[in-house]
């Protein structure tokens, strides 16, 4: 791109600041409703202490307070998710009041919000119609509940266009850059609190294997390159792109495409973790994490503990969360990390691989310790750690403590453990194997 597109480009995109203006003017309005709000009812309390109130002007004063606030909370939803989607990032990473659906809202969201919003004042307003109905005209109780049905219907038609709008978006920016999408639903089996963490199933390295289908390198005026899929952990192999996008639900949510594309072992969820089972476990740490803070400030997690106290299990539920609150996330055990990073060095291109990797903000690297590397295998996943080192997340997941990671990765580990290290929370799980302690209990009935 020559330099004056460039210019030129940046000047169309800084013109969003002329927005800024507008969404101080609806603080300024908010203003104004907080002070119609104190005014009405001021004059409600003067009433009903003076004994002029009758009980069907204390609904109607009710309703109009619950009217006023129907609509601030409209203004701020418009204020702070509009200036964050049109004008700029505001930055609430780590603030206890951060409102969940900031994190993933967009255009599309905030239409959704915004109709559901309108159809909830004017509920209020046809309800205080119906109240006062000895002094509404018939005409005006006909068109309030005409006018108040349309925009029931339209925020139904927003709602139900908002979603195949989105996702066709989406495919329609795969097919064009994304070397990958959403593989075919691999939902484990087994539910509750049978497999807290996932049954390990080791990657193929064979030829086979490491023959997939790579890519078709992207040019330089791109951005960032896409990455190829990760291989399934059940299967062990690519899926080719055709098949991929065949797999394509236009019916699906954004988060369920996101969780189908991050290529879990089994769908999990934090609020099904057994948090009794393991003898040592900080329950706070679990909650901070859930908040995903951790995910915006690029920082990382590591579960350390030994095989079957739910390590997979937080780690996947974290991931899911994760792609719920609108992330990009990309699971897969150590083992295939190690075969993925090794085929694109193999093919040359494992600088693009990894500049690939940063369009997803959270990767799991699950079974760190299970099998030791080599050296050339060792240096591949510190450079991975290392590219990643404050620019994106990572959750870890092994069973032995970082000061053993010598054990795995060799000379490697210091400098590895040093950049995973830095910026991370480690959560210890002490216990007893969860899936031995099922078949011990199996085994004695």
């Amino acid at each position: 791109m020559s330099q004056p597109s460039t210019t030129l480009g940046y000047a169309l995109f800084a013109t969003r600041w002329l927005q800024a203006p507008l969404y101080f003017g609806l603080v300024a309005a908010q203003g104004v409703y907080v002070y119609k709000f104190f005014n009405e009812l001021w004059n409600l309390i003067l009433r009903c202490v003076t004994g002029q109130a009758n009980e069907t002007y204390v609904m109607l004063a009710v309703l109009k307070l619950v009217d006023v606030v129907m609509i601030a909370n409209l203004l701020i939803m418009v204020i702070v998710g509009g200036y964050e989607t049109f004008v700029s990032r505001i930055g609430l990473q780590g603030h206890r009041d951060q409102p969940e659906w900031l994190s993933h809202v967009n255009s599309n969201v905030l239409k959704v919000k915004l109709a559901t919003a309108i159809v909830g004042i004017s509920s209020v307003h046809l309800l205080q119609m119906f109240v006062d109905v000895h002094h509404t005209s018939q005409h005006a109780l006909l068109w309030g509940t005409v006018i108040h049905m349309a925009f029931i219907a339209s925020a139904a038609i927003l709602a139900y266009m908002s979603g195949p709008m989105a996702e066709h978006g989406d495919r329609s920016h795969k097919g064009h850059g994304h070397g990958h999408a959403p593989a075919h639903g691999q939902d484990g089996a087994g539910g509750g609190h049978s497999a807290f963490t996932s049954v390990p199933a080791e990657f193929s390295t064979s030829a086979a294997a490491m023959r997939a289908p790579a890519p078709a390198l992207v040019p330089s005026t791109v951005p960032a390159p896409i990455p190829v899929p990760i291989p399934a952990q059940a299967t062990g192999s690519y899926l080719s792109s055709s098949e991929a996008y065949d797999s394509y639900d236009p019916y699906e949510t954004g988060a369920e495409t996101r969780i189908r594309a991050a290529r879990f072992p089994s769908r999990k969820q934090l609020e099904e973790f057994d948090e009794d089972h393991p003898r040592d476990f900080d329950r706070e740490v679990l909650a901070r994490l859930g908040k995903l803070d951790f995910v915006a400030a690029r920082r990382n997690v590591v579960f350390v503990g030994p095989p079957g106290t739910g390590k997979t299990h937080l780690a996947v539920g974290l991931g899911v969360r994760a792609c719920q609150a609108g992330h990009q996330v990309l699971f897969a055990t150590a083992a295939q990390w190690a075969a993925r990073l090794t085929e694109a060095r193999a093919a040359g291109r494992l600088a693009e691989e990894l500049a690939a990797l940063d369009a997803h903000p959270l990767l799991i690297v699950d079974e760190v310790g299970y099998t030791p590397f080599d050296a050339d295998t060792a240096h591949l996943f510190f450079q991975l750690v290392a590219h990643r080192y404050e620019r994106s997340s990572l959750i870890v997941t092994g069973d032995r403590p970082l000061g053993r990671w010598d054990e795995i990765f060799g000379g490697a580990a210091p400098a590895m453990v040093d950049r995973l290290a830095h910026h991370a929370e480690i959560v210890r799980l002490e216990g007893d194997s969860y899936r031995m302690r099922r078949a011990t209990s199996a085994w004695a009935e």
